[in-house]
């Protein structure tokens, strides 16, 4: 059996999620609204709680976890972006950011244990 270190996951696992999160969030971001790093975060949240709820072992969870789902998602731009918004006066779009993030995320990982669950895993 081969054993492969744990840095070694994450960071092959952190490699494909950074590229993973280029190409999606700059595939649906728009203009005045950060719908790429929404989009990521609440995808990111729905994988992380497919892997955590199935219990698929620590190598794969260190892989696409902290790994693949940590770079992949992405807090500080949620931050950032919020504080962006609301600071050139967008009030509405940063409550919406702010909100949308949370609640989505909160109901990818509710969808995640739903479908865990619903298929016995």
């Amino acid at each position: 059996m081969v054993t492969i270190e744990p840095a070694h996951l994450v960071g092959t696992g952190g490699a494909i999620g950074a590229l993973c999160r280029h190409y999606l969030g700059s595939a649906v971001d728009v203009e005045g609204f950060p719908l790429g790093t929404l989009t990521v975060n609440i995808v990111g949240s729905f994988v992380l709680g497919l892997v955590t709820f199935a219990g698929l072992g620590s190598d794969l969870l260190l892989f696409v976890g902290t790994g693949a789902c940590g770079s992949f998602t992405t807090f500080s731009s949620f931050s950032f972006d919020t504080v962006h918004l609301w600071e050139s006066g967008d009030r509405l779009k940063a409550g919406l950011n702010a909100t949308g993030n949370l609640a989505g995320a909160l109901a990818a990982i509710g969808l995640a244990w739903g479908v865990v669950a619903v298929a016995g895993l």
